[in-house]
């Protein structure tokens, strides 16, 4: 197939994306995208329209977007020497010709000329916020600089770019360049046998060990490590784990300290140049918090209230192992505090994680949360069938070049064997979108869990027929083992609706405008979707839904159920101060010490973080080193981690209405549709959110939901 990468076709012919067309697809790609930009600029000023000028705004990006869309994907999924190098070489040109955009002096002048015609002036709803946003965003990114100020921005965001992908390379390679390999059973005392059997199979599958004589092959990716923590009972081997992680983009061929300080200043230098204080104030200043400020208060106000009930869980964990060593009360070490914490809570609540998974197979999981969003959203969602056909195949007479083969009847391609495909339509058997689930841990997908897209929908407008969206979600859960289900932790099927709330967002969109649609919105409340579907996990009614024993069916036993909510806020305050300290750290270095190259990373982050980590004897080293959310893009998360929080005081709010008028309430979960997860960045999200509750958010119902909400706290 000629040109793969710039295919129209909804569906992904994934066999046809040789890495040796990125460079000639994506070049061919930018120069059609300059030259409807240059059209766009040079047409009658006379006669300018919302569709000539807004709309053909959008559409002249189209293109390049998703063919570059598919090229970061593959680098994410299926990362190769091939596809780096390819995407590497692009990646400076694609950059700068997205950074030039709002410095267009011809486009902006168009843009301002639009916004005083009469007919922009009397715009009203989604059109006249796509103008605002529009202006919104060209201010923000130099529209009005000086031409020398205007150079140096589109330097910085080409030297940003390479040097946040760097980062994330840096990551993934010494994330697999770890291994730790054990020939004696003896020594995995503790371990759950699905981690001891998922260990056997990794090792197995790296040609190691016999079946007579087995080894086991642990890794720095969470299936693995988790469960090592948490359970392992010789405190050397979770030692070596631990010191393993901290290898994790620090020392060697793979260290990303000078990085971080090259991204810090380059992204303060953006700042200033466009008139800001620092990055942060430059980020936020059209999202909810609006400035650095207003977030770190936020982080601030949020510690004051937990900080008692954290130092109390702190010494009331350190009281229990000096119990049980017969001992005085010391400092914990790093990889201790897990395994101690974890063995607590199983004396504390008779509850152990372990008993969950058996009800927790993915693939129940997976449908059990497609019904509830059926019931609750008025959808319906079809698996497809798929193949995985190999690159040298790719030019196989099966199919119509479509991504979906004829010969087959009907299945869809994907990227690698174990992805799945479906379908979701409205309840008139509309077709909405379509989602790609890619679930299980590969050395050549980068790790974490998230949700993109890769073509944007909108509903029928004019002439237009509806487009339907084309999305993704990704993470890195428990694989199976020798052919059997993968059955996953509860904290893994959280993850699931959480990635699975983003994509409800983008794929229940139904906002004309693209650039306004599903999950373009303000960054501190693109979580609230995602945080508030993790609720369901624990409540019994939806349980019910998706917690069945993978050999029985039978729900998870009243006995366990009542163990693990009474378990659902231990530690709590712990792990509200973790979120808390990640957010506290990106905040301060983005507005506090980015030109402070010449400090010791390590002894900065513990400087910033004096209050918010718990306290342990061995000095752990800074997780700035691999905070992808941070640092793996040229603006993701950066300056915008404490958004977890700030959406997750929203999602427990907004939950409680499901909790008060019935968790599978169909009214409820419509409202939640028609108010916010359809209405993209079409209104102000304060005003979405209203929209839903019929009120402000309650800033305790975050506490309250974590049983911290005293009168003391209150």
């Amino acid at each position: 197939m000629s040109a793969p990468f710039l295919a129209q076709s909804f569906h992904v012919r994934w066999s046809t994306l040789n890495p040796a067309c990125i460079e000639s697809d994506i070049s061919a790609s930018l120069l059609r995208a300059e030259q409807a930009i240059d059209a766009l600029i040079s047409q009658d000023r006379g006669r300018l329209t919302f569709e000539r000028v807004m709309l053909a705004y959008e559409d002249a990006l189209k293109e390049l977007n998703e063919a570059w869309g598919l090229v970061t994907h593959l680098d994410a999924v299926c990362n190769s020497p091939e596809i780096r190098e390819a995407h590497n070489k692009m990646l400076p040109l694609v950059s700068s010709f997205f950074a030039k955009i709002p410095l267009n002096e011809h486009l902006w002048d168009l843009l301002l000329t639009y916004s005083k015609t009469d007919q922009a002036r009397d715009l009203t709803g989604v059109r006249r916020r796509c103008v605002d946003e529009a202006l919104a965003y060209f201010r923000q990114h130099g529209a009005e600089l000086p031409v020398a100020k205007k150079q140096r921005l589109e330097e910085i965001e080409a030297e940003l770019s390479q040097a946040t992908q760097k980062y994330s390379e840096n990551v993934l390679d010494s994330t697999n360049a770890w291994e730790l390999i054990i020939d004696d059973p003896a020594k995995l005392a503790g371990l759950p046998a699905s981690a001891v059997d998922a260990a056997r199979a990794d090792a197995a599958a790296k040609g190691l060990g016999t079946e007579e004589q087995p080894v086991y092959r642990f890794t720095l990716k969470a299936p693995s490590l988790i469960p090592v923590m948490e359970h392992l009972e010789d405190a050397a081997i979770r030692k070596q784990v631990w010191e393993g992680s901290g290898t994790i983009g620090r020392g060697g061929n793979y260290d990303n300290t000078a990085l971080i300080w090259q991204i810090l200043k380059l992204r303060n230098e953006k700042a200033q140049l466009l008139g800001k204080k620092n990055f942060a104030d430059y980020v936020l200043e059209r999202r909810m918090a609006k400035s650095g400020q207003n977030a770190l208060d936020f982080t601030h106000n949020l510690h004051a209230k937990v900080s008692e009930a954290f130092r109390r869980e702190v010494i009331a964990l350190q009281e229990y192992v000096a119990d049980k060593e017969g001992a005085a009360v010391r400092l914990l070490e790093p990889w201790e505090v897990a395994y101690w914490s974890e063995k607590r809570r199983r004396e504390l609540y008779d509850f152990d994680e372990e008993q969950l998974r058996p009800y927790f197979p993915v693939d129940g999981v997976l449908s059990g949360m497609f019904r509830i969003a059926e019931r609750l959203f008025d959808i319906r969602i079809k698996e497809r069938q798929t193949v995985c056909i190999d690159g040298a195949d790719a030019d196989a007479p099966e199919g119509d070049g479509s991504g979906v083969s004829a010969q087959d009847g009907g299945v869809v391609e994907t990227w690698h064997p174990e992805v799945k495909f479906y379908e979701m339509r409205n309840a008139e058997g509309v077709h909405v979108g379509s989602f790609y689930a890619d679930w299980h841990p590969r050395d050549s997908k980068r790790g974490g869990a998230w949700m993109n897209y890769l073509k944007g929908g909108a509903p029928p407008s004019g002439d237009r027929d509806r487009q339907p969206h084309l999305g993704l979600i990704c993470g890195n859960m428990t694989p199976p083992v020798d052919g059997k289900v993968a059955l996953l932790t509860h904290d893994e099927v959280c993850t699931i609706f959480h990635e699975f709330g983003h994509l409800l967002h983008q794929l229940l969109g139904n906002v004309e405008i693209p650039s306004l649609n599903g999950v373009n919105v303000a960054w501190d409340f693109v979580e609230l979707p995602s945080q508030l579907m993790e609720n369901f996990c624990w409540e019994r009614e939806s349980l019910d839904f998706f917690a069945k024993h993978h050999e029985t069916g039978s729900p998870i036993p009243d006995g366990l159920f009542k163990k693990m909510t009474a378990a659902r806020n231990y530690m709590g305050a712990v792990a509200i101060m973790r979120q808390l300290s990640f957010g506290k750290l990106d905040l301060e270095l983005h507005m506090h010490h980015a030109t402070d190259e010449n400090t010791d990373l390590d002894q900065l982050a513990r400087k910033i973080l004096a209050d918010y980590m718990f306290p342990t004897g061995t000095e752990a080293p800074t997780m700035a080193r691999r905070f992808s959310h941070l640092f793996s893009n040229p603006t993701g998360y950066a300056a915008s981690y404490y958004s977890y929080k700030w959406a997750e005081v929203l999602d427990a709010d907004a939950f409680t209405r499901f909790q008060e008028e019935g968790v599978l309430n169909p009214e409820v979960g419509r409202a939640l549709r028609d108010s916010i997860l359809s209405r993209g960045n079409s209104d102000d999200p304060a005003k979405l959110f209203h929209d839903f509750m019929g009120r402000d958010p309650d800033p305790n119902a975050l506490l309250a939901r974590a049983g911290l909400l005293t009168p003391l706290l209150a």
